[in-house]
């Protein structure tokens, strides 16, 4: 492995000085000072002279040089000679190196021609982007050993298991990861795959999620259409695998099942399930959709309108939000479930967790997936975000004692109810939703050199930095440095003993509380996805340093020998006690964000594409 320069900032100002020309005069003058402090014996009668040859050579050597005549280069580029003498290798001028440049720099230079990318990123950075890379490598081999075509590896067991509607749901969630990687073997065979089983899976199988299906297999298909060279001029990062065509073509045979959701419910909130073999729709057992799976499949469906030519997808899923939209809100927040029947939502409970999260982040990514600069059709929703970010920061932040982290909250009974210190590892998109809604994808620099940011903007950046140091701190205080499913923050009205996370070392081993039922983690990406949207836009490299210290705990307590990565039962005991499944996010979400944290910023820029909140990467409208 490759190590870094030792170098700081200021060691390469001084290496990029050290380069630039000097005159002749100002050598000979820097020479003789030189000799001057160095040897004593220039005071002498033998120093002088010494010192009188030593000047008379270098007038000789600057006259000759000066004459056009004395010496000149052939026309193959052979050197002259000058009296018998060979001057070559004295009048050549010494090769110019080029500076050295700082990780940030070269980071910041990296181009992209016709998809390949020019990285001159530190050795450092791309040594550990290869670890990932080989990780990926090493979670696939595992599924493809003993669960190829299941829904889900148990690497344990070494067996596979369908939890999403038997679709093969971590071939499609890993298609675009492999694609981005460059790992031409598996982008063959899981797109081998997909042409040959998938269509025939979808037409038969029953029950699937409707947010699950759209996020996960709809969103891999179309990203692997963009990223496989589907639109023409645009992208194009692989050549294997099945023609684009066939990416789109199973991906709206399952759309028009999926649609079937809309269409079926009395209002313009989707039922929840999907029966695929029949195309019929039915809400959930208590009836309720959760607000953000039925507002959190707007981005696929209006880029399967947008290259498909068919406005109905865009449509139907689009009604969603416009209806929300009339909806009354606590400022602009809303509870976490909401009726097909009556079109109302259920219930106060407001929370950023499970089943509130995405359609925060649904708000701005399709706002600007949509084209912002073009479209005012949709201003609406970039209005309801920032009301929305206004009433986090009025109603669910809050500092944790003793030592301040800012965390958000919850409101199970609503804004009149009592405050709860809970934040859900979910609630860590926040901080990447939040500086991607501040900047829209820029760098911070550039953005404030445009002057692009409003006050509402700077508080919003200022809250996603101090959110993502908390949730790095989630995986910090525990014994095996990675997070819990759920923590709790110590306030003056909140407090637990004997529930630290088992690092004794951590500063803020008295703020962070986790129950038992909550120390398990399910290799979430969420963390690591901020991490990797703070790093593009504040290109500040602590956000690399925790994104390596998170892939190392990974690397060491959830991998298996024999293949894939396994989710733990409790992150605060050493060694943790193992479940057996590795979730499709773990090879569609966190390995996709951590390599594209430690590479370089032209692959997938972030004001190019939005990520769906599986990660995979849609283009932005630039018309």
């Amino acid at each position: 492995m490759s190590k870094s320069l030792p170098y700081s900032v200021k060691d390469i100002h001084y290496d990029n000085a050290k380069f630039r020309h000097r005159s002749p005069l100002k050598v000979l003058s820097q020479s003789l000072l030189t000799l001057n402090t160095k040897r004593n014996c220039a005071s002498c009668s033998t120093g002088m002279f010494l010192i009188l040859i030593l000047v008379f050579g270098l007038v000789c050597l600057m006259l000759m040089s000066k004459s056009p005549n004395d010496s000149a280069l052939n026309e193959k580029g052979k050197v002259t000679f000058v009296g018998g003498l060979r001057l070559g290798r004295l009048l050549r001028k010494p090769p110019r190196l080029p500076p050295r440049l700082s990780p940030d720099e070269g980071q910041l230079r990296g181009s992209s021609t016709n998809g390949s990318t020019i990285s001159i990123s530190d050795p450092k950075w791309a040594a550990r982007q290869q670890s990932v890379k080989d990780a990926f490598d090493h979670a696939w081999s595992g599924y493809r050993k003993y669960a190829m075509g299941y829904d889900e590896l148990m690497p344990i067991s070494q067996k596979g298991v369908d939890g999403l509607g038997g679709l093969g749901a971590t071939v499609v969630d890993a298609l675009d990861t492999a694609m981005i990687m460059g790992l031409d073997n598996i982008v063959s065979e899981a797109g081998s795959w997909v042409e040959t089983h998938l269509l025939e899976r979808i037409s038969q199988k029953g029950q699937v999620n409707l947010f699950e299906t759209t996020i996960r297999v709809m969103g891999g298909l179309l990203s692997a259409y963009h990223l496989s060279g589907g639109e023409q001029g645009t992208m194009n990062i692989t050549h294997n695998g099945p023609k684009p065509a066939i990416y789109l073509n199973i991906a709206k045979d399952l759309a028009d099942r999926l649609l079937t959701a809309f269409t079926s419910s009395p209002t313009s909130v989707p039922f929840c399930d999907v029966i695929l073999h029949e195309s019929t729709a039915h809400p959930a057992p208590g009836g309720a959709s959760s607000t953000a799976e039925a507002a959190s499949v707007q981005l696929e469906f209006n880029y399967l309108s947008a290259i498909s030519g068919d406005p109905k997808y865009s449509t139907e899923a689009m009604k969603v939000l416009a209806h929300i939209k009339t909806l009354p809100k606590t400022e602009g927040l809303v509870p976490i479930y909401i009726s097909p029947q009556t079109g109302e939502f259920v219930g106060e409970n407001i929370r950023l967790g499970s089943r509130g999260d995405s359609y925060y982040e649904y708000l701005i990514k399709v706002w600007l997936q949509q084209g912002a600069k073009f479209n005012s059709n949709f201003t609406y929703l970039h209005d309801m975000y920032i009301e929305a970010m206004k009433g986090v920061r009025h109603l669910l932040v809050r500092n944790s004692i003793p030592k301040g982290l800012v965390f958000v909250g919850e409101l199970p009974y609503g804004s009149k109810g009592e405050f709860s210190p809970k934040m859900d590892h979910l609630v860590c998109f926040l901080p990447g939703t939040l500086a991607l809604g501040a900047t829209k994808g820029l760098t911070k620099e550039q953005a404030l050199k445009e002057n692009l940011l409003s006050f509402e903007d700077l508080e919003n950046l200022k809250l996603a930095e101090d959110l993502a140091k908390t949730c790095f701190e989630m995986y910090e205080v525990t014994a095996t440095g990675l997070a819990p499913e759920i923590a709790y923050f110590h306030t003056n009205e909140y407090s637990e003993d004997g529930l630290e996370g088992g690092n004794k070392s951590s500063m803020y081993a008295n703020d962070i509380i986790i129950k038992h039922a909550d120390r398990h983690n399910l290799l979430r990406p969420e963390t690591v996805e901020s991490l990797f949207v703070l790093y593009r836009i504040t290109k500040d490299t602590k956000y690399r340093d925790q994104g390596w210290q998170i892939f190392e705990a990974f690397e060491k307590y959830t991998k298996v020998k024999s293949g894939g990565y396994t989710s733990l039962d409790d992150v605060t005991e050493v060694p943790p006690h193992r479940r057996d499944k590795m979730e499709t996010f773990f090879l569609g979400e966190t390995l996709k964000y951590l390599y594209l944290l430690f590479g370089d910023d032209s692959v997938i820029p972030l004001d190019k594409f939005v990520f769906n909140t599986e990660a995979h990467p849609l283009p932005i409208r630039n018309t």
